[in-house]
């Protein structure tokens, strides 16, 4: 600090009588030189600075401003999102429930649907069985009928002679013809 006042002061002890030289004291010209310069430089760099930092400024501000209008949109498409979201949460559940009553409708027609065919089914048992019950029954007459018929004409062929079979002939004719009047 002591040099800086120095030079100023030895500004002073100049010769007035216009002599102009070179100073090579580098240490007692440096200082007045810097002096200068930043005098110069504040003086007119004063309006480029401020323009800088107003520029500098003005851009900050409207990348804070855009940013805070994407921050917006942002947020705008967000809840929109949520609420396209909640939508495709409460159709899903829509169809879930659905889905889930449709199955259960389907169950119940399917068990009517079996319960129904097994009732049928059942039923056609029941009458193959009650068919088929019949038919043997029906059979076995029959092989009893046969049997009975043959036993009976066994015994009358054993038993009959010309003469009872020449009666019993006879005896058929007469009851035939009897049927026959009244009819007529």
């Amino acid at each position: 600090m002591k040099n800086v006042t120095d030079s100023f002061v030895s500004l002073g002890h100049w010769p007035s009588a216009g002599s102009f030289g070179f100073n090579t004291d580098i240490l007692a010209t440096n200082p007045i030189n810097l002096s200068v310069v930043l005098g110069v430089l504040i003086f007119f760099g004063k309006g480029v600075l401020n323009d800088l930092l107003d520029n500098r400024k003005q851009r900050i501000l409207s990348t804070i401003r855009n940013s805070e209008e994407l921050r917006r949109g942002a947020i705008e498409q967000l809840e929109q999102a949520r609420v396209r979201l909640r939508k495709v949460e409460m159709e899903a559940d829509e169809y879930r429930m659905n889905g889930y009553s449709e199955i259960e409708r389907e169950k119940a027609n399917l068990i009517n649907a079996t319960s129904s065919s097994l009732e049928q089914l059942e039923n056609y048992k029941n009458e193959t069985l009650h068919f088929e019950q019949q038919r043997a029954i029906n059979q076995v007459r029959q092989q009893v009928f046969q049997q009975a018929l043959q036993g009976a004409l066994g015994t009358l062929n054993s038993c009959l002679n010309s003469e009872l079979h020449l009666r019993t002939i006879s005896a058929n004719i007469g009851i035939l013809g009897a049927m026959e009047e009244i009819t007529d």
